[in-house]
């Protein structure tokens, strides 16, 4: 499963390497920022330039240096591995930036254990200089997306969307959050008539084939058929 959510690539390669349904290969969603609204205006701050990122899509997030010669490591929210690997042009997000400013990125590599990455950007040459990196982000333009392949799906394109049990109809849910994970999971607030625990307020939901074999972002729906027990797994 891929992932690039409002204003950021999600995941990280261990989703995309392992694609349950329809996130980027097996699995059923693709990272894949598509740039959403602010949900209310944003007051300016002189102290505090808040970015207009509309236009952009984050991919990581520099966490610290790595060695003493300028190399970084980046914690990734993109499931698209050639963002970190392919050298090219990329954009760099300050703390105190308002818009973010081109970079080369020279060489990048995977770290699997630490689902990290490790880049060289032009002109960061010794650990100083990388550790003045340390919380900025990675972007590139929110034009630059892949393409999604068959059966793959935006994420903003599931938040929203209400979950039906197929054999019968009835409403579970709502989509609230896609969780990267093996399988990516559907977080689904419980409708109330679905549930008589009022605790529960939400479940998690393989977005397998096998369990959500239905997308119909048209009609803003998913139906599921999931195996006995799986919806009371939170209690």
């Amino acid at each position: 499963m891929k992932h690039e959510e409002a204003n950021k690539e999600i995941g990280g390669r261990g989703a995309e390497g392992q694609r349950s349904k329809r996130v980027g290969g097996n699995s059923k969603i693709q990272n894949i920022q598509s740039p959403a609204p602010n949900p209310q205006p944003i007051v300016p701050n002189t102290q505090s330039p808040v970015p207009n990122l509309d236009n952009w899509l984050e991919i990581g997030k520099i966490v610290s240096p790595q060695g003493l010669s300028g190399e970084l490591k980046v914690y990734p929210v993109s499931d698209f591995p050639e963002r970190f690997e392919v050298p090219g042009k990329r954009w760099l997000l300050h703390l105190d930036g308002t818009e973010p400013q081109p970079i080369q990125l020279l060489t990048g590599r995977y770290i699997s254990n630490k689902n990290l990455y490790v880049i060289k950007l032009a002109g960061v040459e010794n650990c100083d200089q990388a550790e003045a990196l340390r919380g900025c982000k990675l972007m590139v333009p929110a034009s630059d997306r892949p393409q999604l392949a068959e059966d793959e799906y935006h994420v903003l394109d599931l938040i929203g969307l209400e979950v039906f049990m197929q054999a019968s109809g009835e409403l579970v849910g709502t989509v609230v959050d896609i969780i990267p994970a093996g399988n990516d999971l559907l977080e689904v607030k419980l409708h109330p008539s679905f549930t008589t625990d009022k605790k529960q307020k939400t479940v998690l939901i393989p977005f397998v084939e096998a369990i959500a074999p239905v997308v119909d972002l048209k009609s803003n729906r998913i139906e599921i058929t999931p195996p006995p027990g799986l919806l009371e797994i939170n209690n």
